[in-house]
Formats: C-alpha cells, structure tokens, sequence
C-alpha cells in the first residue's frame, strides 16, 4: 500500500536560487508520515499519553536528484518497506508529476518519553498491516 500527500511549494520553502531548501525535503517527508500514520488510525497523542511511547526517526538514507521549484505541486509517497517488533522502515518519495525528486528510506523506532527504547506496539503492527 502506498500512501500519497499533495504538497504545494511555496516561496517560503525556496532558497535564494529560488529552488526548495534542501532541509524542507525532510519536512515534506515527515508530513506525508504523520498524515499516513493520522489515517491508518494510529493516535500518536494518545499513544503518548496512554503509554509513554512515541515515534523517533533513527535513519535517514536521502538522495536528492532534481530541484523541485516555486509553484511546484509535488506528491509524495510513502510506503512500508519492513515491519519489525523494533523498527518500520519506509521509502519515500517525493515526485512532480513522474520525476522522483528526492528518495529516501526511513528508520522509524518507538522510544519512551525518557529516552529508552521499546517494542513497536503490536496494535501499531496490526494496523500497518
């Protein structure tokens, strides 16, 4: 299952070749995580509140292959590459139109609010299956 968010490049998010800012790749990545995690029905406050445990990104593997720029109406996708107990890695993608822009794959584990690890929850592995 690939899920996909729209996103419009804005001046904001452009540097002063007017092309986006290479650290806002990673906020359009992160975005299209949360909205997808929103979606699968995963309550990320909740899971915070309730059980002490959130989301940390461990790793980040990025290639930035093409400049997307002002105006830009871009997709990105994301995707489960491997579940585990510990970890969920995702590639993402961000496109305009058929052109992969930037790709990465993503490490995401489930921390305590202090700082130590811990399993994913089996209720979040249901759900992304």
């Amino acid at each position: 299952m690939t899920h996909e968010l729209t996103i419009r490049v804005y001046y904001e998010d452009t540097d002063m070749a007017g092309i986006v800012y290479y650290a806002n790749y990673l906020r359009y990545i992160e975005r299209a995580r949360s909205e997808w995690v929103r979606e699968l029905g995963i309550d990320q406050r909740a899971m915070k509140d309730q059980d002490g445990l959130v989301f940390v990104v461990r790793r980040i593997e990025a290639d930035y292959l093409a400049s997307a720029k002002l105006d830009d109406l871009l997709v990105v996708e994301t995707e489960t590459v491997q579940l585990t107990g510990v970890r969920w890695i995702l590639e993402q993608r961000v496109k305009r139109d058929e052109d992969v822009l930037f790709h990465a794959i993503v490490t995401v584990v489930v921390m305590t609010e202090t700082g130590h690890p811990s399993r994913m929850p089996a209720t979040v592995r249901q759900m992304v299956h």
